[in-house]
């Protein structure tokens, strides 16, 4: 059983790689100066394309969209000699249609889908056989050509080489690592804040503050499940739900936007549609930042749990569904990306996209963008922040946030090689997540923080005690918020970040140089950050 799934696998693969994408090229018959391309999608196995439009010759385009090419009752009495024949799809395999349209003289057969493209695949005896090329074109396009063009035109078939790499996955890399090195340290920075006003009263100025959500074992089996449900159901559902998804997204990227992007957004020169692409980009970004300080892993126990839950349900949606849909297509691409037969058109927002930087025939295709989805961002992130937050507790000089955010750009980039590779999709949490959990694991087991790092046991429960307090002497637990309210008048009561607990600092009452409290002292060399002295207030 696993030799045969094994075997399906490798044939996927296979035809995978025999189809590819070309160009038609598309000039009036009366007019040769100017000419529009359109995608097409062929088999390289029937016969090749030339590489360079100028070694293709233009030949006339035989219109006979309205026929299948099935028997010979559908051919007409005319013969295709130097003519590229165009069919409508359905009725009968491929072969038997460019048997028929070689057999009449014809130098190449067009087959027009109201459908997705498919390879138009044949068995290794009917590839001999054929030795003009054969290739699909959308019905879609088709009625561009007749609207721009009319019935007369001339076109050519060729297939130009596809660059080893494009230039905007260094714009998506620097994007992905860049936000979730910015999500990372702004959410442990954020969060050290959190702690130590958690305290406060009620009705201060502190209430305002976002507070984060701590992210626990029944939640993550509960979000995994909805996504499964929410992924299943834009499959099949696309059109109606993809509206409720860019509802969704705006009003969370407008909330992210609000929190940490908005003066920047009003200056960015937006002018034409063509750079909707920047601000989508703008708002997934500032929707990532938001999320990152607000949901927040405990432990690395839920770390680990969250990555390897979300690594099998990547895979599982683009890799093993195309063995359980109808088309052979994967469910998560498919959504990603957006339906060929979709009626609205709408792409789904929750992706990174840049628009593919060079000249290729995939910027004509279905994929004219690289897409980055923001579950490939967020999910990683969460554990960059839990390292920046324990690099914070443990007083580490960072070094789990850096490896951590080194090894989410490394496998990252591991993705994009296997995305030049394969040239077909890729589950990103295939290659990060590996990456970042052992990288992490590795670094804990070093500095022999393992079981630390694992419970999240290093980190304190309580509120930290006011530097106040401990200069008056000890406070009931009950009356601490009146201690921190009730301080003599003409006095500033200072504040530290971190309580002595948290930071390894020694006692302030031991030091007789303050007169409230001493600088932190971290006991691994890292720079110390002093406290805020008690000023007398001045009066004009």
């Amino acid at each position: 059983m696993a030799a045969a799934r094994l075997a399906a696998a490798l044939l996927l693969l296979a035809a995978q790689a025999a189809c590819e994408f070309g160009v038609l090229r598309v000039v009036p018959h009366t007019s040769r100066t100017r000419g529009r391309d359109y995608c097409i999608l062929y088999n390289p196995q029937w016969a090749h394309l030339p590489r360079d439009l100028s070694k293709v010759s233009l030949l006339k385009l035989r219109d006979l969209s309205a026929t299948q090419l099935c028997s010979y009752l559908d051919v007409p009495a005319e013969d295709f000699t130097n003519q590229i024949t165009m069919v409508a799809r359905g009725n009968c395999t491929f072969y038997e249609k460019v048997r028929l349209a070689q057999g009449r003289g014809a130098r190449g057969l067009l087959i027009i889908s109201k459908e997705r493209l498919v390879p138009p695949g044949g068995n290794k005896t009917q590839y001999e056989e054929i030795s003009i090329p054969v290739a699909l074109l959308s019905h879609r396009d088709l009625q561009d050509i007749f609207r721009r063009f009319g019935h007369e035109v001339m076109v050519a078939l060729y297939a130009p080489s596809e660059p080893v790499m494009d230039y905007n996955m260094v714009i998506i890399f620097i994007m992905a690592v860049g936000t979730v090195a910015l999500g990372g340290y702004w959410a442990g920075s954020h969060d050290v804040k959190r702690r130590y006003m958690k305290h406060k009263r009620d009705d201060g100025p502190e209430k305002q503050e976002d507070e984060a959500v701590d992210v626990t074992p029944v939640m993550i089996c509960v979000f995994v499940v909805m996504c499964c449900f929410m992924l299943v159901l834009l499959y099949y559902f696309y059109d109606r739900l993809v509206y409720v998804i860019i509802g969704i997204f705006c009003l969370a990227s407008s909330t992210g936007l609000y929190s940490c992007l908005a003066p920047c957004v009003r200056k960015l020169p937006f002018c034409t549609c063509r750079w909707a692409w920047v601000l989508q980009d703008t708002l997934g970004i500032a929707f990532c930042l938001y999320m990152l300080k607000t949901i927040r892993l405990p432990t690395f126990k839920a770390c680990t749990l969250l990555l390897l839950v979300l690594f099998v349900y990547d895979v599982f949606f683009v890799f093993i569904t195309p063995f359980l849909t109808k088309s052979g297509n994967s469910i998560m691409v498919e959504v990603a990306t957006g339906p060929s037969n979709s009626s609205t058109h709408e792409k789904l927002p929750m992706v990174l996209k840049v628009p593919r930087l060079n000249t290729s025939p995939l910027s004509l295709c279905d994929r004219p963008f690289s897409l980055l989805g923001f579950g490939d961002i967020l999910v990683p992130g969460l554990l960059v922040a839990y390292c920046h937050r324990f690099d914070i507790q443990v007083q580490s000089s960072r070094i789990y946030f850096v490896a951590c955010t080194i090894a989410y750009g490394l496998g990252l980039l591991v993705t994009f090689v296997a995305l030049v590779l394969m040239q077909r999709g890729q589950p990103a949490l295939l290659y990060l997540v590996p990456c970042t959990l052992l990288t992490s694991c590795t670094v804990a087991l070093w500095r022999q923080e393992l079981g630390a790092f694992w419970t999240g046991s290093g980190f304190a429960k309580d509120a930290p005690q006011s530097p106040w307090a401990a200069a008056q002497g000890p406070v009931p637990s009950k009356d601490v918020g009146a201690s921190l309210s009730q301080h003599p008048p003409g006095e500033e009561l200072a504040k530290s970040p971190l309580s002595t607990e948290e930071a390894g600092a020694s006692d302030p009452a031991k030091d007789p140089d303050s007169p409230v409290a001493s600088p932190l002292s971290p006991s691994n060399g890292d720079q110390a950050q002093p406290v805020p002295v008690v000023k007398p207030e001045t009066s004009a």
